[in-house]
């Protein structure tokens, strides 16, 4: 009796045993398929993460690559929206400990910029010996960017040229074209524009460096070649 009483528990416990070791077979199979479905769905994730980032990359390079002077505008003026957000580009370049030593005046008033041009024209006929028709200071753009910088700070140049690059990359991605000037900043610092550089109100210290051109393109011209020949890999 006592041998059948063990025999019945052992076979109890044999059969306790066997569900628990099933339920956890079947919770381990479970959780396996779910780690499974995990790793999937983390692959998809990171193939669609690696493909957004390269979709970025080449639609940087493209900016990059495909941006032009551009010598000829729309009579469209640009939008306050997107002129606001190419300017915010603009100060969110890199400078040297952060002195962000640049000072930006922007003109889009045409009253403004027809006095620009005509007294651009005089000075040019005058100083150049230009009889003919002289083009507008900034090539009839419908926004004009001034940019100072400040001759305390010997990287100061430095500075602005990486705001300006910003500025210049942000407008091309946004459809918009421009031109880097600098003639117009001789201009501007002559005694004949003696009054239009005092309506900058620029602080003490600060000199025009170059201008920008800003508008919606009317031409396209064709890349020019680079002098790939100039950059040179040191061992």
């Amino acid at each position: 009796m006592k041998t059948l009483s063990k025999f019945f528990l052992l076979a109890g416990v044999a059969a306790l045993c066997s569900c628990t070791s099933g339920h956890n077979t079947s919770d381990k199979s479970t959780t396996g398929q779910a780690s499974s479905e995990q790793s999937a769905s983390g692959a998809v994730s990171s193939e669609q993460g690696s493909n957004g980032q390269t979709a970025q990359s080449e639609q940087v390079i493209k900016t990059i690559m495909s941006r032009r002077s551009i010598r000829k505008y729309r009579n469209t003026p640009v939008e306050s929206e997107k002129l606001e957000q190419i300017l915010n580009c603009g100060i969110n370049a890199p400078s040297g400990m952060n002195k962000q030593s640049w000072e930006v005046r922007v003109i889009n008033s045409q009253k403004l910029l027809s006095e620009i041009d005509s007294t651009y024209a005089e000075f040019m006929k005058a100083n150049n010996g230009v009889s003919a028709n002289v083009k507008p200071a900034a090539y009839g753009a419908p926004t004009l960017i001034f940019i100072a910088h400040d001759t305390a700070y010997d990287l100061s140049q430095v500075d602005c040229g990486l705001l300006g690059a910003n500025i210049i990359l942000s407008a091309q991605s946004m459809g918009l074209g421009t031109c880097c000037l600098g003639g117009i900043v001789r201009f501007m610092n002559s005694p004949q524009a003696s009054s239009l550089l005092k309506r900058l109100e620029l602080p003490e210290g600060y000199n025009l460096l170059y201008a920008i051109a800003l508008g919606y393109p009317d031409e396209s011209p064709a890349a020019k070649a680079r002098k790939t020949e100039k950059i040179k890999f040191i061992e």
